[in-house]
């Protein structure tokens, strides 16, 4: 209100009301203001009628003010508002694109729905601290949601995007390779993925933090998403969004991940459980890794050692570096006898250290050596612990080859023949390219969805919180807690047999440890294929692959 009645307009001047002992006015703004003292003077000047009217409000204006204190001054009040107005966090609106696609899986016509968008994380207080890029394909004409299966998917690292399963096993389109999963040259291409899990569940690929298009509001905090729990606590979120805004709580629900995403998938198992108590039909955990002491040597922990020498063995005998006699045997049996000796012979060699007799030593390093393609002479001299780096640099040292970590089967010429460390692993330089050309593409002129930022087909995030003081992260209890608390939850684990960042006999053991009742133990299954990590890139695994995962999907959902 200005200074002059004229500057106030009759509906806000006979909204008078009492407040507070003085009289107050409406302003447009819904403010409550003070009769301005003005008002006297200004009466004066009005008609008869008008008086009449303003005397008995004047009078109870002069009343009120011997029996309460004066109220703020006005510009004091509209300073207050102006700040309420300002703290309030404004609404950041969610970026999508929508558009409609066919796909033919198994002879059936799938008609589904594809949204690319980024979904905004909000702290207490209603302020967007992050936003997750995710994509997500929906079949068209299901009537009710909970006959449809949901599947959430991710990668690992930390800081990889989702990318590798999307457009390898499980999306509509994957990159196209050779049919053993080696490399393509240049320019590379998607087709239609006739495996696509579409036919089976909806999809949504979810990029954490820091992948692909995802980022924190402030760059400086974006290390509060950078850890096992914070990472878990984070898509979480996202999940419990997606599932409420979609209207899927009804709908069977389950998270595929690979590699640091099978970490991911046995931590958001508790968090979904604790936090939303969202029970999940199921989880499907791709090339495993829950605890580390699994995969991680240091010092005082030989376990490692004993779970990749099965993997040694395979690589040797996949690059035909054995004895003629265990050569010639199929790859099941070679593992098998590794199996056995790691287990056995192996585990008390490591066991007893300098107490192992003389003899026996000279007979461990003979089967070893038997079982790896490794000299007796390298294997002594490792003191019968061969690190993966230097068994990659070691086993085709004659041929001047170097082994790949993801995927073995692969090799790349070293430029260093004298290097005792792997200078590279070929099997991501066969795919990172493919894999990022095509999904750069595939995600603006498929999808429809622009941004101009680079997407992180993988990222550095920097310092990983693995909740993990004075010992190994392991989240295989928060897995086993959560299949007890939910007796329904069934784990389907795919293994390939050629993966050295997370070797299939260590898988065995973490689920051969899960101190899980009998009856529990019966809801795992477990599945190898003879490729690497990504066991799909390989058309042959692939086709078998989708055929468990399906069998999976259905065994998980219960019956009407």
């Amino acid at each position: 209100m200005m200074g002059s009645i004229n500057n106030c307009s009759r509906k806000q001047f006979f909204a008078g009301v009492f407040w507070g002992g003085s009289v107050r006015l409406f302003s447009n703004s819904h403010a409550l203001r003070p009769l301005h003292p003005q008002l006297q003077s200004a009466a004066a000047g009005q008609p008869s009628a008008m008086r009449l009217l303003l005397l008995p409000l004047l009078s109870l204006a002069l009343l009120g003010r011997g029996v309460a204190q004066e109220t703020p001054e006005p510009k004091k009040e509209e300073a207050k508002a102006e700040s309420k107005t300002e703290d309030k966090p404004k609404e950041v609106p969610e970026k999508k694109s929508v558009t409609e696609h066919v796909l033919t899986v198994n002879g059936q016509k799938i008609e589904f729905t594809a949204t690319a968008g980024l979904l905004p994380l909000k702290d207490a207080e209603g302020k967007t601290t992050a936003e997750i890029f995710y994509i997500a394909y929906t079949r068209k004409g299901v009537t009710d949601p909970a006959s449809r299966p949901l599947t959430f998917s991710f990668n690992g690292g930390p800081g990889s995007s989702s990318v590798w399963l999307h457009l390898g096993l499980l999306g509509p389109k994957r990159v196209k390779l050779r049919d053993d999963g080696f490399a393509v040259p240049p320019p590379y291409a998607l087709v239609d993925n006739e495996f696509s899990l579409l036919d089976e569940t909806d999809l949504v690929f979810i990029d954490p933090v820091g992948t692909g298009y995802s980022r924190a509001s402030k760059p400086e905090e974006a290390k509060n998403f950078f850890g096992v729990n914070e990472d878990a606590r984070s898509v979480g979120e996202f999940i419990r969004l997606y599932v409420t805004r979609h209207g899927r709580w009804p709908s069977p629900k389950f998270l595929i991940g690979e590699s640091y995403g099978t970490t991911r998938a046995a931590a958001l198992s508790g968090e979904l459980l604790r936090s939303h108590r969202m029970n999940l039909n199921g989880i499907m955990l791709v090339s495993t890794v829950l605890n580390f002491q699994t995969i991680w040597g240091a010092e005082g922990n030989d376990l490692p050692h004993l779970l990749y020498l099965p993997s040694y063995a395979a690589t040797a005998w996949y690059h035909k570096k054995l004895p003629a006699d265990l050569q010639a045997k199929p790859l099941a049996e070679v593992l098998q006898e590794a199996e056995t000796f790691a287990a056995g012979d192996y585990n008390q060699a490591l066991l007893l250290g300098a107490a192992l007799p003389a003899g026996r030593r000279t007979e461990i390093v003979r089967k070893m050596a038997r079982l790896t393609g490794l000299s007796e002479a390298f294997v002594e001299a490792a003191d019968l612990r061969v690190p993966l780096s230097r068994f990659s640099a070691e086993l085709l040292r004659d041929r001047r080859l170097v082994t790949g970590r993801f995927d073995s089967r692969y090799t790349s010429p070293v430029r260093d023949p004298l290097s005792n460390q792997a200078e590279r692993d070929p099997s991501a330089d066969a795919v990172f390219s493919a894999f990022a050309s095509t999904f750069n593409h595939y995600v603006r002129e498929d999808l429809k969805f622009e941004d101009d930022r680079p997407y992180h087909i993988l990222a550095s995030v920097g310092k990983w919180n693995w909740d993990a003081e004075n010992h190994f992260a392991n989240v295989s209890e928060v897995l086993a807690d959560s299949m007890t608390a939910n007796p329904f939850l069934k784990v389907h684990v795919s293994n390939g047999f050629f993966d050295m960042a997370t070797p299939y006999f260590a898988a065995r053991y973490t689920f051969n440890h899960l101190r899980l009742p009998t009856q529990l133990q019966q809801n795992v299954t477990q599945d190898d294929y003879s490729a690497g990590h990504m066991m799909y890139l390989n058309l042959p695994d692939l086709q078998k692959q989708k055929a468990d995962l399906a069998r999976f999907l259905r065994a998980s959902v219960p019956e009407k």
